[in-house]
């Protein structure tokens, strides 16, 4: 039994900091699975999803000493989601609701990018303000702190389908309240 198997992301994360294999193998024991799963179901495919996964754990060994990580769970997600829009541009077959925000990414104007970027986050803000209470916090625990829909209904304790259904409604509302802006964003960043 590993001896960091109830070390917190705080614990394992100082201790990754001051090069501890351990630590390490208990982050990739804990967290693999989670950021396979993350990366396959944006990308679906099992060899790209290995291989961002793979690179992900490469990189945080690689850089341990440089990093100071404040939420590891947070940190690892961010960089799953990171890579998958690596992939996307690779491929050039970005989701349409994606696009955007890969052009306010890697634009080359970092002042444009910047305001767009800015202005497309407020709009999502006061968006997400309009929304009632139960499916603002659904809304916020998927997508801004990266729980499935099992872990959301466990923790609110209301069923998985209710979450689902009130992911569906929100990303349906949010798509006709930003739409027209991403409209001017795409039109804006195109060369």
């Amino acid at each position: 039994m590993n001896t960091l198997e109830k070390a917190t992301d705080d614990e394992l994360a100082t201790l990754l900091t001051d090069g501890s294999e351990a630590a390490f193998d208990s982050i990739y024991e804990r967290y693999w699975r989670k950021l396979y799963n993350e990366a396959f179901k944006r990308i679906n495919d099992s060899s790209d999803s290995e291989e961002i996964v793979q690179d992900i754990f490469v990189d945080l060994w690689h850089k341990r000493a440089s990093r100071r990580i404040e939420n590891l769970r947070g940190y690892l997600l961010g960089a799953v989601r990171y890579q998958v829009f690596a992939v996307y541009h690779k491929r050039k077959n970005l989701p349409a609701f994606e696009e955007p925000l890969d052009y306010m990414a890697f634009s080359t104007d970092n002042a444009d990018s910047n305001f767009l970027r800015d202005e497309l986050l407020t709009s999502i803000h006061q968006w997400l303000e309009t929304q009632p209470e139960k499916r603002r916090e659904i809304f916020r625990l998927r997508f801004l702190e990266g729980l499935s829909t099992i872990e959301i209904a466990e923790q609110l304790d209301i069923s998985r389908k209710t979450v689902q259904n009130q992911l569906n409604t929100s990303q349906q509302s949010l798509r006709e309240s930003i739409g027209r802006l991403l409209i001017v964003i795409i039109l804006l960043l195109r060369p």
